[in-house]
């Protein structure tokens, strides 16, 4: 009796083995691993030049030597960052060196989205026409001196346009 005792045991260890594999084979495959956090960007960021005829500007002048070290993206800080050269003029980028960076461009030509009937928004009374694209949008100021575009990640929110709609308030005068 000893004998089917023996083999029992042993097909039940056998089986244990198999179930043990077969468990590991299709519940490991199933783990869950947390995605790799965004690569760092390093060195200065690259801008395409844009059209800007008004860049030499005194009012983009003024601006420019204006704009803050950093800007708030929710509870992210974005330092200025360095431009690649050559640097398109009257240009600034804020970066957490993670994501897209924030992209000031002053003195452009009127956007031709620009029209009467353009639905524009006041952030701390200064006037924007905001244009949605994919991954970004792109806001123009509208009714300063100087046409000026600030290009905010879809990851962005609202603080750097909070942030440069004061400082622009204080700095830049109203068209007549």
């Amino acid at each position: 009796m000893d004998r089917p005792r023996v083999l029992i045991a042993a097909g039940l260890a056998v089986l244990l083995l198999a179930g043990v594999i077969i468990a590991s084979l299709v519940f490991g495959s199933r783990e869950q691993t947390a995605e790799p956090p965004p690569p760092t960007r390093t060195g200065p960021v690259a801008l395409v030049p844009v059209p800007a005829p008004a860049a030499g500007s005194a009012d983009c002048g003024t601006l420019l030597k204006n704009l803050p070290a950093s800007l708030q993206s929710g509870s992210t800080v974005l330092a200025k960052a360095q431009l690649a050269e050559p640097a398109p003029p009257a240009s600034a980028a804020w970066t957490d060196q993670r994501s897209d960076p924030v992209v000031l461009r002053c003195g452009l030509d009127k956007p031709a989205e620009y029209t009467a009937t353009a639905n524009t928004r006041a952030i701390d009374g200064v006037q924007w026409l905001p244009i949605d694209g994919e991954q970004s949008s792109t806001w123009y100021l509208v009714d300063r001196t100087v046409y000026v575009a600030v290009t905010v990640p879809a990851t962005a929110g609202t603080g750097p346009l909070q942030d440069l709609s004061a400082l622009i308030g204080k700095t830049l005068p109203r068209k007549s």
